[in-house]
């Protein structure tokens, strides 16, 4: 059902249209929580706070970005902490500290996924203000990255960064059920950058707009280790699986590293079993990394898993930098309440 609602929203078309009085609902709630969570902010988180998301529904690259980001941070001298919802992760406390050996049945598949790539602290907590700060409590960091918290208008923030899928761009332009917006597109004059999966969209006029690309890094297979190049697909005959929020585009990578690809696109945050993994003699079975960290249990000996890494143009890290800096040298100065600058 998911899949075919999004073909609808993604077409240019408007074929939902006898909706539209549900999109006025949805827009005037949206309004109304994010006004109130605004005027009801009355505590002053002392660290910069970097916002990852989006407006539209579906998988546009977020997380791929916030790993970029805190490898970034790092670089220079930053101590960033992740800080996510956990969806699809049932723990019974939080916040919870997540790391790489972390069920993700309990914190949810992307954040595990992040403590492995990143090395940061991750903190998951669907109240993501107070995961903040915890992480502050327990002294983890001196920075928060927010990973798909653009709508969470509870947690103050200093830089947001929403990202789109190129290939997808704004669909056909209408908010939800009608459409793929959260948000209607005029939320792009408060967010600070404006990141592109996959080039740059034309109609978008921001003028903080960068392109981002994933490149695919390393094949690890799941049992053994093994790690092997990308390149090792080239005329390789593959059952690809994938429960992420746009699974043609981790086919479309396979199919352009040269592999005949056999796809399986599941609904986001799946939970595998053992009969989703089954492929035929001769192939091999290739998922995310998302998918992977699901999967290490009950994964086959051909099953591998491929990193797909985010590269960012310096312009950008320049200018991301500078805003991280200036927020940092104004919060060693001032102790008031912070919002958005907008």
């Amino acid at each position: 059902m998911t899949t075919l609602v999004e073909r609808l929203w993604y077409s240019g078309k408007r074929p939902l249209w006898p909706l539209y009085p549900l999109v006025w609902l949805y827009r005037t709630i949206a309004e109304n929580r994010r006004r109130r969570a605004w005027q009801a902010m009355n505590e002053t988180i002392p660290v910069p706070i970097v916002v990852v998301g989006n407006i539209t529904a579906g998988g546009t690259g977020k997380s791929p970005l916030t790993a970029a980001l805190t490898s970034l941070l790092r670089e220079h001298g930053w101590q960033p902490v992740i800080l996510s919802r956990g969806y699809g992760g049932k723990s019974d406390h939080y916040p919870l500290l997540v790391t790489p050996d972390t069920d993700a049945d309990i914190a949810g598949d992307e954040p595990v996924m992040l403590a492995a790539q990143s090395g940061c602290p991750v903190v998951v907590d669907p109240d993501r203000k107070r995961g903040a700060l915890w992480s502050l409590d327990q002294q983890l960091g001196n920075i928060i990255v927010c990973d798909d918290g653009l709508q969470h208008y509870r947690l103050p923030r200093d830089i947001e960064l929403a990202v789109f899928d190129v290939a997808r761009g704004f669909g056909n332009g209408a908010l939800i059920p009608v459409g793929p917006l959260r948000e209607p597109l005029d939320r792009l004059e408060s967010v600070d950058f404006v990141i592109t999966n996959g080039g740059l969209l034309e109609e978008l006029e921001h003028e903080r707009q960068f392109a981002m690309t994933l490149a695919p890094t390393e094949l690890r297979n799941l049992v053994t280790g093994e790690t092997l190049s990308p390149d090792r697909l080239r005329g390789r005959r593959v059952r690809a699986v994938a429960g992420i929020g746009n699974p043609g585009r981790f086919f479309d990578t396979l199919t352009a590293l040269g592999a005949q690809v056999r796809p399986a696109a599941l609904p986001d945050h799946h939970r595998f079993t053992s009969a989703d993994l089954h492929s035929e003699e001769g192939e091999w079975l290739v998922m995310t990394a998302k998918d992977a960290v699901k999967c290490q249990d009950i994964a086959p000996d051909n099953a591998w898993v491929l990193t797909v890494t985010a590269s960012l143009p310096g312009p950008f890290t320049e200018a991301f930098l500078a805003c991280v800096n200036n927020c940092g040298k104004s919060l060693d100065t001032n102790d008031t309440v912070r919002s958005h600058h907008g």
